[in-house]
């Protein structure tokens, strides 16, 4: 997060706004040339390091044009509205920055991907695209917003975090399955992209919620509220019982304690919860 923050203060103004319409007109270029001749991406955009290294420096760059054709438009059409809203919703949550700091990064690990496999075997052709580098945003996404739903065939909802898993199975499937037939650089595509997604994901977790003395907290904290759910508003005074109208959901204490003592509702507790003001500010809010 730290690293992150710094290249945003850094390298922020050069960030690229609304980057996925940008992205809708690759795929109006892809149709057009799609359209003219289908064989017209293979030949001259492709992402072929045996070209490459011939001087066609411009395929690290043409390889992100989509290669689409004009007879799956209708599918293409559903494909793109999906990628423009996922990565809206990833540009708003994380910042112009930080998106397509993602995105940009899924393009270099692809570009390193068939670098790598022209290393090994320069007679086999990776041609990436950015279908994995999409399906990196959907996990993304999926991770950012568990309970969004889809509508499958605009009848059946799901939840996100569903398809994200069958998405993640399907992918291991296909990983397992080139492997048993020994195309093992025919993998390396979804790896980079999911390292990429990976790498994202851990990066901007805070890990501090995991520590002992969080837990001990966490704990005490719930073991406080327990207690004072236990004791609902009948309160021993003076050895009596009485019944007060304010009392903290943390600490028990009541306006018999202290008259001095001020209480208030928390907006942000889904339950009626009242707090002394020690308390009101530091508590840990209530989620049903």
């Amino acid at each position: 997060m730290k690293l992150l923050n710094r290249l945003e203060k850094k390298l922020g103004r050069y960030a690229i706004p609304n980057l996925m319409k940008y992205i809708i007109v690759l795929y109006a270029v892809g149709l057009i040339m799609g359209t003219l001749s289908p064989l017209i991406y293979y030949t001259y955009f492709s992402l072929d390091f045996s070209m490459v290294m011939k001087g066609q420096v411009w395929r690290l760059l043409t390889f992100i044009i989509p290669n689409v054709a004009i007879s799956d438009i209708l599918f293409v059409a559903i494909k793109v509205y999906l990628y423009y809203m996922i990565g809206n919703a990833l540009e708003r949550a994380w910042g112009a920055f930080r998106f397509n700091l993602y995105f940009f990064s899924g393009i270099l690990f692809n570009i390193l991907a068939a670098f790598i496999t022209y290393l090994i075997n320069p007679s086999y052709i990776l041609s990436p695209s950015l279908e994995y580098i999409y399906g990196a945003m959907f996990f993304a996404f999926a991770a950012l917003y568990p309970e969004t739903q889809f509508l499958i065939y605009f009848l059946i909802p799901v939840k996100v975090k569903y398809l994200a898993w069958i998405s993640g199975a399907y992918y291991i499937y296909i990983v397992i399955s080139n492997l048993y037939k020994g195309n093992v650089l025919g993998v390396i595509p979804i790896i980079v992209s999911m390292a990429n997604f990976l790498i994202f994901f851990f990066a901007t977790r805070k890990y501090s919620k995991y520590s002992p003395k969080e837990f001990q907290r966490r704990a005490k904290y719930h073991r406080q509220m327990n207690e004072a759910k236990n004791q609902g508003n009948v309160t021993q005074h003076n050895g009596r019982s009485a019944i007060t109208r304010h009392k903290c959901a943390v600490c028990g204490r009541t306006e018999l304690d202290n008259d001095q003592l001020e209480f208030r509702f928390c907006s942000k507790c889904e339950g009626n919860y009242e707090y002394c003001m020690d308390h009101l500010f530091s508590h840990e809010h209530v989620k049903k």
